[in-house]
């Protein structure tokens, strides 16, 4: 995982690859970074408008280097969300960029029924997958809503357009993975790592 710093670089990168892409169709290459940015890793890319969510995509899996993924991912965030219009030049000095870093997706070691047990609400993100359908929820989504753990379940099965116990039954698989988030605290701002642990 990185370093507040590497954060910083990471959270630049997308700012500079939804800039790019959005202002001129660009789509930049990462270069000039740390070691870190040259390994695979998972990542999402997070938009808000004044205070709203104005897209989010990433890769779950490590499938390409980490600073390729994030490109991708912001472009993708700013221009490909189905469920938002594609980003206007005019948006970019409102929008605040969020970088969430993932760990490898892991099952859990207990039977479904007691997944509830196992969810660390403000460590895990998870992962539900059945057949055809697959969904995916950040760890700050959990802490965000104030979703319990079978809160969290049940809502990351409504985002793979399956029913909401779905998790329960044991052909269903599930999957839980850890971020470390770096946001901006305002539009082009100072960048910070995002504490997810709730409160006691």
């Amino acid at each position: 995982m990185l370093t507040i710093d590497e954060g910083r670089r990471a959270v630049a990168l997308a700012r500079d690859a939804l800039t790019a892409y959005v202002e001129r169709k660009e789509r930049i290459k990462p270069n000039d970074l740390p070691p870190s940015f040259d390994e695979k890793a998972g990542v999402f890319v997070t938009l808000h408008e004044d205070g709203d969510l104005r897209g989010c995509i990433g890769y779950p899996e490590p499938v390409m280097e980490l600073g390729r993924a994030i490109v991708d991912s912001s472009i993708n965030a700013g221009a490909n969300d189905p469920r938002f219009p594609r980003v206007r030049p005019e948006e970019l000095s409102r929008i605040e960029i969020e970088v969430t870093i993932l760990s490898p997706p892991r099952p859990y070691d207990v039977r479904n029924r007691d997944l509830p047990d196992a969810v660390k609400i403000g460590k895990h993100g998870l992962i539900v997958r059945r057949g055809m359908w697959s969904g995916l929820l950040l760890p700050q989504v959990a802490t965000e809503w104030e979703f319990d753990p079978t809160d969290f379940l049940c809502q990351t099965c409504l985002k793979a357009g399956l029913p909401p116990d779905s998790w329960i039954d044991e052909e269903t698989e599930v999957l839980y993975f850890e971020g470390k988030v770096f946001a901006e605290v305002a539009p082009g701002g100072d960048v910070v790592e995002k504490e997810l642990e709730q409160c006691a």
